[in-house]
């Protein structure tokens, strides 16, 4: 299985739970890093530049990747938030090539699939993490962002804006998830 087989978006996303057995769970836990209560100068976002079908696993590396750097050198003096949730459940109908394989499978018959993974659809310009820091810590967050968009398997674009809390507005529940 290739992760590039799931990248691009063909149909509409397949999201039917009861039908698909078994699939794994997403491995990104935790979309919610840092200082959840203090307020930051600066908002720096990491902005998807196609449209395009991310696995799980590459938010999970580009999460990791994103908050070890920003752990080194900010401690905990930010607040991190991964923004697209992985809903969209990729199939797999395995075939056997070689010797012999003819015995073994079924060719197109009950070609449904088992479930290999789950997948987030990304919009052009759509964030998908987001990093609040102080003003000093800028830079850092640039850095740790672009370390973290090398695991995505798009060009991504960074994006440095003033916090909504420091220019006065305070952002609702549903603008920080």
């Amino acid at each position: 299985m290739h992760a590039r087989n799931f990248r691009h978006v063909k149909n509409r996303a397949y999201t039917r739970k009861e039908y698909a057995r078994g699939f794994p769970p997403p491995k990104i836990v935790k979309f919610t890093m840092g200082d959840t209560k203090a307020n930051f100068d600066f908002e720096v976002q990491l902005l998807s530049t196609k449209r395009v079908q991310v696995r799980h696993s590459a938010l999970e590396a580009a999460r990791v990747a994103t908050n070890r750097v920003l752990m080194d050198k900010l401690i905990n003096e930010y607040l991190m938030v991964v923004h697209p949730y992985p809903h969209i459940i990729l199939r797999e109908n395995k075939m056997i090539f070689g010797a012999h394989a003819d015995r073994l499978q079924q060719g197109m018959r009950r070609s449904f699939g088992t479930a290999v993974g789950t997948a987030a659809k990304v919009e052009v310009g759509q964030p998908i993490i987001t990093v609040r820091v102080k003003a000093t810590a800028a830079e850092t967050a640039k850095v740790a962002l672009k370390r973290g968009s090398a695991k995505l398997p798009i060009h991504c674009k960074i994006v440095v804006t003033k916090s909504p809390v420091a220019a006065g507005k305070v952002p609702s529940e549903t603008e920080l998830a």
